[in-house]
């Protein structure tokens, strides 16, 4: 251990990877990203950032399979049992080394080198699949007002603005994506506003309809099969679904390098994660099974003609039955912009997983050269090209191609954050072995190890059964799309195991050392620098309404 401390930086940490062949990354040669987010910007990001179309139209295909009651137990499920642990406890790891090498390189130092490498090849496959989800989304909403337009000029126009956000300085990137997923928390708001008022009695009909939609068996729905099995499938189809829609702690955790004072900003975000997941994703989907019926045959006739946007949102169809006017357009347009916000933050996740693969040795080097606004140049052209697969639009149905890229994005997804639980294992069994006085941490995630153990149970078994329905009868094309992140996830793990010849890393041995002291200098000058004191200051200045949005995140 003190021999690893007086080496000093990041190299020791690149050794673990398995890049002594590729050579290490220098700042000096290639620059480096800079922190420019500030701690409002990573709220919102971790807030909206994935809150894209699957919240607003794609739920809709899972209300009317599961019912409204199984849409709640299911998202409230996974979102308690498996994300909020997870996000505490990659915010506990991240908090202590924010390092600009990401959660990879913290996966390669406490658990094995391979399970960095394919952790993050992995998470690079998701976020691409999540870009080109995104963009396909905004061509079928697009298709609802100019349906005479090909698809493809829709996704051309959001992969150049995405492209352009993306390119800039950090802070602008920060303050753009703040600004669109702002949009999204007021929309998802509003929408629970409208339905709380218009359940009572407020709405053109004076219809106080309550739970109606509810009632007459319509509560919980049989899926793939019949009887207790059946119900209990339309709740597992309800908990892969929120596995898709519910954010993980990957941007924060890809975002940790580029964070101002990370180790107070990242517990802060972990902190309120509970009342988020409660206040937005479990509120909202209670409230979009009470403004719509599960059986509606709008909703229903929609969902099998496949017709984009709003056309297919359980909210729009809801609003349309209560004859609310002009509503859907302002829906579609908001919808817009959820999706074209949620593909301009997987471009920045994406191209930083290329980048913290190139840092650590494993991705060619060019990705890790920035420009002088420590923007990864190389790395967000390349995921924007590889994200032209989504032009498949022009020749296919838009919705088509959305579900499969929802559907590659899901288990990939899921994937990586079963990794991350790993790693997480791998780094408190370090501190255990290692004597290391939890004091020292920034944030410690209570109810450890027993609730980590718990979601990677959970994530095992979301990854075993995410494409049951695709045996019988048996679908190739749902097979492939379901398990092929299995399958990729899988093959840079042992790729990487055999050609390095990697070990799984002894917690006495773990790297806890590396580079903290550099992060230690560079966090000393928020955590001394007085700051807090010229934040409450500048607060101060501020008009009230202004000091309120502020304070919230």
């Amino acid at each position: 251990m003190e021999d690893t401390e007086k080496k000093g930086g990041m190299t020791p940490a690149c050794t673990n990877t398995g890049s002594e062949d590729i050579g290490v990354i220098t700042a000096d040669s290639y620059g480096e990203t800079k922190r420019g987010l500030s701690p409002r910007h990573v709220q919102l990001m971790a807030i909206g950032g994935s809150i894209g179309t699957g919240l607003w139209v794609g739920i809709g295909g899972v209300l009317s399979k599961a019912g409204p009651l199984s849409l709640i137990l299911g998202y409230t499920f996974w979102g308690l049992a498996f994300v909020w642990p997870l996000n505490l406890c990659v915010a506990e790891m991240c908090a202590y080394l924010p390092t600009k090498g990401s959660i990879f390189e913290l996966a390669a130092r406490f658990f094995d080198p391979a399970l960095g490498f394919a952790m993050g090849w992995t998470y690079f496959f998701a976020g691409v699949m999540l870009v080109c989800t995104e963009y396909s989304a905004v061509a079928t909403v697009m298709q609802y007002w100019l349906p005479d337009v090909n698809p493809a000029a829709w996704i051309a126009m959001t992969l150049i603005v995405c492209l352009l956000l993306n390119v800039v300085a950090v802070k602008w990137y920060g303050e753009s994506e703040f600004i669109m997923a702002s949009t999204k928390v007021i929309l998802l708001f509003g929408l629970c506003l409208v339905t709380l008022v218009t359940m009572c009695g407020g709405n053109p009909k004076h219809d106080a309809y309550g739970f109606r939609n509810w009632s007459g068996g319509n509560a919980i729905h049989e899926y793939y099969t019949t009887g207790s099995t059946g119900r209990f499938l339309g709740w597992w189809k309800v908990v892969i679904y929120a596995a898709f829609t519910i954010a993980g702690p990957d941007m924060i955790a890809l975002a940790a390098g580029e964070i101002q004072n990370p180790r107070r900003t990242i517990p802060r975000v972990a902190k309120l994660i509970f009342y988020r997941l409660v206040g937005f994703y479990i509120v909202g989907v209670l409230c979009v099974g009470i403004i719509c019926s599960s059986r509606d045959p709008m909703l229903l006739g929609a969902i099998a003609s496949g017709e984009p946007g709003a056309a297919a949102s359980p909210w729009v169809v809801g609003i349309k039955n209560l004859s609310i006017p002009f509503l859907p357009d302002l829906v579609n347009a908001l919808i817009l912009l959820s999706g074209w916000s949620c593909g301009n933050a997987y471009l920045y996740s994406s191209s930083r997983t290329l980048y913290g693969l190139a840092k650590d040795g494993q991705a060619p080097k060019i990705f890790a050269k920035c420009n002088k606004q420590g923007v990864p140049m190389y790395a967000v052209l390349s995921v924007s090209l590889i994200s032209c697969i989504t032009f498949l639009v022009s020749s296919n149905s838009a919705v088509e191609v959305f579900y499969w890229f929802v559907d590659l994005t899901t288990t990939a997804l899921i994937m990586t954050y079963v990794m991350m639980l790993m790693a997480y294992i791998g780094f408190y069994r370090a501190c255990k072995a290692q004597n290391m006085d939890p004091a020292t941490l920034p944030y410690r995630a209570p109810l450890t190890p027993y609730t980590p153990y718990l979601a990677l149970v959970i994530g095992w078994l979301a990854l075993i059964f995410v494409g049951y329905s695709a045996f019988v009868p048996f679908d190739t094309r749902s097979f492939i799309t379901a398990y092929f992140a299995v399958g990729w996830g899988g093959f840079m793990f042992f790729t990487w195991k055999i050609l390095k010849r990697t070990k799984m890393v002894k917690p006495a041995e773990a790297d806890l050392i590396s580079g903290k002291k550099e992060i230690d200098d560079e966090c000393r000058h928020w955590e001394e620098g007085g700051i807090e004191e010229v934040e409450k200051e500048r607060l101060a200045q501020m008009g009230f309404a202004r000091r309120c949005w502020e304070r919230m995140w």
